[in-house]
């Protein structure tokens, strides 16, 4: 029987984002902390499926770094060419993203664990799988780093699968807190991929990821944004996935699912507002399951992006690890009952007014499918 596939690298916690406040560098009024984007959250997740003993239940997969021309895939020469240089001398790559010498090396490493994963879900050596890998890739433009994202390893693996592993169509389901424009720029010209973005309305990157936003030229329809209000619970994150992102899949037939994993839509995090919890992602998750085996095979590869409390991510990957795998851990989610009790959590029809909205723009975006 095919396990899940799991990729990790202590090297990946190695991505050095510096002091900060927060997200702001350090270096003005303020003492430093730790930058948000930090190791922590990842090594706390890994930490508590290693403890759990689910670890023993997966199928690990190597990860190896990408060469140049992957990663020219979908990034310009301009922008490889200032990463190669700031993997030496360290600096900004972009709005909000700091680097250190060796960071380009982990980033190759980190996409690459993406795309071998990938390469084993699509060729059945495991039935499905999570990569936890960072530095995180759904903000990365084409031309400049952005939202701590170097390399779009989503996009490069989807990349991967259309021109190497020969698949026709790949759907990105991104369900980070943030919107997921840098898979959005990749493929908006793109028939091939339809990337689909559940968010907080206008949280980041600032005025990204409007409804009205549905591709161009030939990938006119394939870009699907659905912005949720701050506040958003399970419920509404749940009635989306049934009216909008399933029907969706279901339509358009990928032969392979790719999900942007963040966390950041987690109640308690300290860069959204949304109020997911950990059986909220595993039902999501469960889902997704459902759908690729109806769809693509069971093709369903989640990479890791955003979260940034390092108490409660692990409790949401440990559900996802638990759905995609179909084991138990065992360990109780000690953040469920507070999570589950807030205000919020059933649909209002404030919540509801927003699907009702993007249930229009689908009906747009599927009348341009052929």
């Amino acid at each position: 029987m095919l396990k899940t596939g799991f990729v990790w690298n202590e090297k990946y916690m190695w991505h050095d984002t510096g002091n900060a406040a927060g997200i702001i560098p350090a270096g003005f009024n303020v003492q430093p902390l730790q930058h948000v984007e930090s190791a922590e959250t990842k090594r706390r997740f890994k930490n508590l499926v290693d403890a759990s003993g689910l670890i023993k239940k997966l199928e690990l997969i190597d990860d190896r770094p990408i060469s140049d021309q992957e990663i020219l895939t979908v990034h310009t020469p301009e922008y490889l060419a200032k990463l190669i240089k700031l993997n030496t001398t360290g600096g900004d790559a972009g709005v909000f993203s700091p680097m250190r010498a060796g960071s380009l090396d982990i980033a190759r490493l980190a996409t690459g664990g993406v795309i071998e994963l990938t390469d084993a879900v699509v060729n059945r050596k495991v039935k499905n799988g999570y990569a936890l890998v960072r530095p995180p890739g759904h903000h990365a433009l084409p031309d400049t780093a952005m939202g701590f994202c170097l390399l779009s390893n989503a996009a490069i693996s989807a990349k991967y699968a259309l021109e190497t592993l020969g698949l026709k169509k790949v759907a990105l389901v991104d369900w980070d807190v943030h919107h997921g424009n840098g898979a959005e720029h990749i493929f908006y010209q793109d028939p091939s991929v339809l990337t689909i973005s559940i968010h907080q309305d206008n949280c980041f990157p600032p005025d990204s990821g409007a409804r009205e936003d549905i591709g161009s030229d030939v990938g006119l329809g394939y870009n699907f944004n659905i912005p949720l209000p701050p506040g958003t619970g399970v419920e509404a994150y749940i009635k989306s996935f049934e009216r909008l992102v399933i029907p969706a899949l279901e339509k358009f037939k990928p032969d392979l699912i790719i999900v942007p994993s963040g966390f950041d839509a987690g109640a308690y995090d300290p860069l959204g507002r949304q109020m997911m919890t950990s059986q909220g992602y595993r039902t999501l998750t469960q889902m997704l399951i459902n759908a690729s085996e109806n769809l693509c095979h069971g093709r369903l590869v989640m990479c890791h992006e955003g979260g940034y409390n390092p108490s409660t991510v692990p409790y949401h990957g440990l559900a996802v690890i638990e759905a995609l795998s179909g084991e138990s851990s065992g360990i109780e989610d000690p953040f469920l009952e507070i999570h589950s009790g807030m205000g919020g959590q059933i649909l209002n029809n404030h919540q509801e007014a927003y699907i009702n909205a993007a249930e229009l723009t689908l009906k747009t975006l599927t009348s341009y499918w052929k």
